[in-house]
């Protein structure tokens, strides 16, 4: 009895004490006063977001600065004394249908206005295939301005350039409707000879011409020094003449401003990772499962028309070591951080398509955790109004194969074949119900792949929205790194023209132009320490990117991407060179005419105007500064010197772990 006496003082005892230790926290809590603020959804970022993100008011000039040997080059696009105005009025038109996504059609317009001026014939406003052959979009938009601004276009270039009409005349358009004009399908590479000699004639005969424009040009890249005027009229169509529609602007601008309010500059990247441009280089077996599967098919159908004269199976790795693969997003990830560029720096990711999903992204928005997008800076709200109103489409419902009855599997067993058979096959991995859902579950049941549903019609117009958007943010961003460009397909890419247009409107914009096969050498170095990198091999990584900024760089640049496409490197017929800078290179191309320091000098009041710029204006010192302050950098194990084997007290903490538990 006496020691359940003892557990019953012990439990009540306990019992008061809680009791005592409840009313103690009540009467203080009493004493405090808290706002209690209920909790709700975040609609977009908060305006304090930038302390969030560790957002400096002052920028660092070795990530962030200009480039002082570009800063001489302006642009100089105007038409210079020996340029004659159109007629006012002119019988003969030019009809153009361009196929392809937004780099091609936008590489094409500034082809077919060339051409108007070249044969002084009226060009009607082109038609967008992508935006016309998906049925049921807005018809607020309809073709070139589902894109463009119309009015901007036609206003412009009408005055001194191209005569510009919405639409052929009555009369003409009833023939045309009626196929009675002829067509053409010219090359990319098509001579101005070509359209003097085999289509002045025809147009002068028939009055109208029809073009038919489907890989990414018309009109030949180079063209001799007595037509430098042609090639500035490409510079004001694609620079001045090409304005996206007001809602297009206004909402990219929103973005921008976005991104600025955070109090820190941005980097725009594009991965450039499109299933065309990696089928045409062989690039499959960077991928893994249904991926690898779609280039090879997307590769295989490109052999079978001729666009490709290549064997279907190819070594990707070693076209990778060449250079015509492009870089990873984990790889540009690790080179971003070798540079200097801390965890928390703004990565907009530009691009309406990333051709193996976001898995391949995770690696690059581990490093950089402020990765974002359009869909991470655009409510739903604002993304369906830049659309407009569409008509709904009829679901596509999953429909399962029809079940086999007991007589049809009967029948199968006797066409199987003479007996004793040899054991089936295991069974394949199920293929599950979301797995044919997607826009590539044709691939897990047939080996063609299907027409383009309306669904996918639709999201090919959407997209040429989103590279909009994205190419406004990539202009007007502090640095742009691409991950594929000059891929050797010869078709215009989205990188290429981001970078032309930031050469041509501010050449001295810090713009990484890397050369993919050095960069892939340098990986090869380190293939198996790509997280914690020698000093040496961060060196180099930073000297060839340094260098990729400036005029080497450049002049590299220059002698692949020009070839291509003159957007992409218009220079030096589009800019003009301050007088007070002096030259340090003058770079000819294998046809003897300047891609680098052959421009004019700029006017006086574009000199004086400079200087007034930059006076307060700080710039970063490029190859002649050296290298980066490299103590800055969190990524890399720096130390003072590597004479002892490159380790000191400073060694990462993953080095350390390795040395400590070598069973780890």
């Amino acid at each position: 009895m006496a020691f359940v006496a003892k557990i019953k003082w012990v439990v009540l005892s306990v019992i008061s004490l809680s009791v005592a230790s409840i009313i103690i926290h009540l009467s203080l809590a009493k004493l405090w006063t808290v706002n209690i603020v209920p909790y709700r959804a975040i609609g977009s970022l908060p305006e304090d977001f930038s302390s969030v993100l560790g957002g400096q008011g002052v920028k660092n000039k070795k990530l962030w600065g200009s480039i002082k040997s570009l800063e001489a080059l302006q642009p100089s696009s105007h038409a210079r004394s020996n340029y004659t105005v159109p007629k006012e009025q002119s019988n003969v038109f030019i009809y153009a249908k361009i196929f392809g996504g937004f780099s091609k059609i936008r590489s094409s317009i500034c082809d077919l206005v060339a051409i108007s001026r070249l044969l002084n014939a009226t060009l009607v406003i082109p038609d967008i295939q992508e935006s016309i052959r998906s049925k049921g979009i807005s018809s607020k938009f309809k073709s070139f301005s589902y894109l463009y601004n119309e009015d901007q276009f036609i206003t412009y270039l009408n005055h001194d350039d191209v005569i510009i009409a919405k639409t052929l005349p009555a009369s003409l358009l009833a023939r045309r409707k009626r196929n009675e004009f002829p067509t053409f399908r010219p090359k990319s590479s098509a001579s101005p000879n070509f359209y003097i000699k085999e289509i002045l004639p025809k147009l002068k005969k028939s009055k109208v011409i029809g073009l038919i424009i489907a890989n990414g040009g018309a009109l030949q890249s180079v063209l001799p020094p007595s037509m430098a005027e042609i090639q500035r009229l490409r510079c004001r169509v694609a620079f001045h003449a090409l304005q996206f529609r007001p809602e297009i602007l206004m909402l990219g601008r929103r973005i921008v401003n976005k991104l600025r309010s955070l109090g820190q500059p941005f980097l725009a990247y594009h991965p450039g990772l499109l299933r065309e441009t990696l089928a045409y280089n062989g690039c499959a077996e960077l991928f893994q499962d249904v991926h690898t599967e779609l280039i090879q098919h997307r590769r295989a159908q490109m052999i079978k028309d001729k666009i490709l004269n290549e064997d279907l199976n190819v070594n990707s790795h070693l076209r990778r070591d060449k250079g015509l693969c492009p870089l990873m997003p984990e790889e540009v990830g690790i080179l971003l951080r070798v540079m200097g560029y801390p965890s928390k720096t703004i990565i907009y990711l530009a691009g309406s398509e990333t051709f193996g999903g976001q898995r391949l992204l995770i690696p690059l928005r581990s490093m950089f955790i402020n990765t974002l997008d359009r869909t991470s800076l655009c409510s739903e709200k604002e993304l369906s109004d830049l659309v407009g109103s569409e008509t709904p489409l009829p679901q596509n419902i999953f429909r399962p194969p029809p079940a086999k009855s007991d007589e049809e599997l009967k029948q199968e067993w006797k066409r199987a074949g003479p007996r004793p058979r040899p054991l089936p096959p295991p069974p394949d991995r199920p293929i599950y119900q979301h797995e044919k859902e997607g826009w590539y579950g044709w691939i897990t049941e047939t080996p063609t792949e299907p027409d383009p549903s309306p669904m996918d019609l639709r999201m090919k117009a959407h997209r040429l929205l989103w590279d909009a958007l994205d190419y406004i943010v990539s202009l007007e961003a502090d640095a742009f790194f691409p991950g594929f460009n000059n891929d050797g397909s010869g078709w215009p890419d989205f990188s290429s023209l981001v970078m032309g247009h930031r050469l041509y409107a501010s050449a001295s914009v810090r713009t990484y132009r890397p050369d993919r096969k050095a960069v892939v050498e340098l990986f090869n170095m380190t293939r198996e320490n790509l997280y914690h990198p020698k000093h040496n091999w961060t060196v180099l990584v930073q000297e060839h990117l340094n260098k990729s900024m400036t005029e080497e760089g450049l002049i590299r640049q220059s002698l692949l991407s020009k070839p291509a496409m003159f957007l992409s490197h218009p220079l030096p017929e589009c800019s003009c060179r301050v007088a007070s800078a002096t030259v340090a290179n003058r770079v000819r191309g294998e046809d003897g005419q300047f891609l680098y320091g052959g421009e004019e000098l700029c006017p006086k009041w574009m000199q004086h105007a400079n200087k007034a710029g930059s006076s307060g204006k700080e710039g970063v010192k490029s190859e002649d500064d050296g290298l980066p302050d490299y103590e800055s950098n969190d990524f890399v194990n720096e130390s003072e010197s590597d004479k002892n084997g490159g380790k000191t007290d400073e060694t990462q903490v993953w080095d350390q772990d390795e040395e400590m538990d070598p069973n780890d």
